[in-house]
């Protein structure tokens, strides 16, 4: 399973295209929120995105329409051994995604404030700034053997453009790409 950093943006960021990601098992290819920008190839099977309500949304389903991809929506994915399901986030959006191919386990929760307990053991996750010390506390807690930061606010800018590095974990990077 390759994922692919399409943006680590927030929805207003002037710097970065908002965060999305593309998960890539074979030829299956399945996107996760993204924007203007950061939108998933028009070659996906499902576009998921964490809440329907907003206009963000309304913008997402303008660009899938007019490029002939699924619309967007809050759903479980399956294709072979890829799985993907939406659970529930404490934070700003209702749902996160726990992303799973056989043994390993990615997780897509941006916008959560710390981290859900669904994301134990997982191998890679990928989490929002605000709030990075309960996310660095839970993401040790639970044994995250990898944590990438994404929704890059304001300070994490900040902190990047110092040089300084999370204390647990990276900065997402537009363009990243990450196997499991």
């Amino acid at each position: 399973m390759r994922l692919v950093l399409l943006g680590v943006g927030t929805a207003g960021s002037p710097r970065f295209a908002p965060a999305g990601l593309l998960v890539e098992y074979g030829r299956t290819h399945v996107g996760f929120d993204g924007g203007p920008g950061s939108e998933p190839p028009e070659t996906v099977q499902a576009w998921l995105v964490r809440r329907r309500d907003g206009p963000g949304y309304l913008r997402l389903c303008r660009i899938a329409a007019d490029s002939g991809m699924p619309r967007p929506s809050v759903a479980s994915f399956r294709h072979g051994a890829l799985r993907v399901e939406p659970l529930p986030l404490a934070g700003d959006a209702p749902v996160g995604y726990r992303i799973a191919a056989g043994r390993r386990t990615a997780v897509w929760a941006p916008e959560c404030r710390g981290l859900p307990l669904w994301a134990e053991d997982a191998d890679l996750v990928f989490a929002g700034t605000p709030a990075m010390r309960r996310t660095v506390e839970a993401a040790r807690r639970l044994s995250v053997r990898r944590l990438v930061f994404v929704h890059l606010d304001e300070q994490a800018c900040a902190a990047m453009d110092s040089g300084r590095a999370p204390p647990f974990g990276e900065w997402g990077v537009e363009g990243g790409r990450y196997h499991l």
